[in-house]
C-alpha cells in the first residue's frame, strides 16, 4: 500500500468524538469579557494557580469562569477549550502589538468569529 492510501484508510480523531476541531467558535461572542480573556490565557497553558495570579482573582473564580467557558463554548474538557483559545487568538487578543495582528484569517473563518 502507498502512504496516501493508508492516510486515507485512517479516521480523522474528531470525527470519533463527535466534536469537530473548531466547534464552538460561532460561540465566542456569547463569552463575557472576562470569560475571553480567561480564555485566550487558558490557551497558553497555564494551570489555574498561575491563571489566578495573572487574573489578581481567586484560583476558585478560575475554576468557575473555566467551567463557565466549557460549557458555553460546548465543550467538554478545558483542553478542548484551551484548544479553541489557539485556534481563535487572533480574534480573541485585543493587544495591538500581538504579532498575531499580522496574520490573515480565511474571510469564512473571521466572519465567524465576529462579536
Amino acid at each position: 500500500m502507498s502512504k496516501r492510501s493508508d492516510a486515507a484508510d485512517v479516521a480523522c480523531a474528531y470525527r470519533r468524538t463527535g466534536i469537530a476541531p473548531v466547534s464552538g467558535i460561532g460561540r465566542l461572542k456569547e463569552l463575557t469579557g472576562r470569560e475571553k480573556e480567561v480564555l485566550l490565557l487558558l490557551g497558553t497553558g497555564l494551570g489555574n494557580r498561575q491563571l489566578a495570579r495573572e487574573l489578581g482573582i481567586a484560583e476558585r473564580t478560575v475554576k468557575a469562569h473555566v467551567a463557565r467557558i466549557v460549557d458555553k463554548l460546548g465543550q467538554e474538557t478545558r483542553l478542548q477549550a484551551a484548544v479553541l483559545s489557539v485556534l481563535a487568538h487572533s480574534v480573541l487578543c485585543v493587544d495591538p502589538s500581538c504579532p498575531c495582528r499580522h496574520s490573515a484569517l480565511p474571510p469564512g473563518i473571521r466572519n465567524a468569529f465576529a462579536a
